[in-house]
């Protein structure tokens, strides 16, 4: 049995509906990412599995709770920890106070050792905090009971680079300890060092579940080059090569029609491939980077070609 598993889950608000039938499950031990743009019924979901609104058709069972069960969700809510994408704190207490209320209602045995890691101001008031440091208490309050299953969305929001490396290493030593986590993110490079698989959901609907593997392979990398001479557009006929843009500067006697100075493309191919043909030409500057989620959601959002 799945820590998480989702059988039809439905959400029809009437004129909208949030969540359409969604069935899959999340594995105890994983770092499942959920994927998908504003709006595509990501906080619908989580609302449902925490038992904050109530699905019109279909269930779910979290840690082997059916959600529609109010008191068994309510006695599994001791083993789950949960980190909003709008932190709802109290801005008149500390974080000190924060923490000792969260404490009282399930537990801290991992407190200090929390504390340590993210060092949240705790001696002042929360409406003095950075985006950041309300962040860091957040954290704390999602873990410091030791929950067997965590819900996190958007989880690196505000945080330096320093404290997100030391999250990432955090959350995947709970995951080798078999904590299981549900987050959603817009970060390519956190879905990439963080999770095991994913699940894309566009309005409402799930598009699939990927191995991160094959969802990074999909997703390709942008490539941008740059060449102090004219490259034919021949030297771009590869597989994989999505959304090409080529140019040739005012000054340059290169044909347009038929050959490029400069291009940008998606790649989805292999890579070494395309490596292989630069050293055939005078390269100014090349660059390859993970594609932004953004234009990922746009080829399974946007009509065009399935990634």
């Amino acid at each position: 049995m799945g820590a998480i598993e989702l059988d039809g889950l439905t959400k029809d608000y009437g004129e909208v509906l949030a969540a359409e039938d969604l069935t899959f499950s999340v594995e105890t031990g994983e770092i499942f990412g959920y994927l998908g743009p504003n709006g595509a019924g990501k906080t619908t979901t989580i609302r449902m599995l925490l038992g904050f609104i109530r699905p019109t058709a279909g269930t779910a069972r979290v840690l082997g709770n059916d959600i529609r069960d109010q008191k068994a969700l309510i006695d599994a809510k001791r083993r789950i920890g949960h980190l909003s994408d709008d932190q709802a704190f109290d801005e008149q207490a500390t974080g000190a106070e924060i923490l000792d209320l969260h404490a009282a209602v399930k537990g801290d045995d991992r407190r200090e050792e929390l504390l340590e890691m993210f060092e949240p101001p705790l001696d002042r008031r929360v409406r003095e905090y950075s985006s950041g440091n309300v962040q860091k208490l957040g954290l704390v309050t999602a873990f410091m009971h030791d929950p067997d299953l965590v819900i996190l969305d958007e989880p690196t929001g505000g945080l330096d680079p320093l404290i997100k490396h030391q999250f990432a290493e955090f959350l995947r030593a709970e995951r080798d300890r078999g904590v299981t986590v549900f987050l959603s993110s817009h970060i390519l490079s956190e879905v990439r060092r963080l999770c095991d698989r994913v699940g894309i959901i566009r309005d409402g609907r799930l598009v699939t579940v990927d191995p991160i593997e094959s969802f990074l392979t999909r997703s390709g990398k942008v490539v941008r080059i740059n060449s102090a001479d004219p490259i034919p557009i021949a030297f771009v006929d590869l597989e994989g090569v999505h959304d090409l843009e080529t140019s040739v500067p005012d000054d340059e006697t290169a044909d347009p029609e038929t050959e490029f100075t400069e291009c940008t493309f998606t790649f989805t191919g292999d890579i070494n491939a395309l490596l292989a043909r630069l050293p055939d030409h005078e390269m100014v500057d090349v660059s390859i980077e993970e594609a932004p989620l953004e234009d990922v959601f746009l080829r399974f959002y946007g009509g065009g070609e399935d990634v």
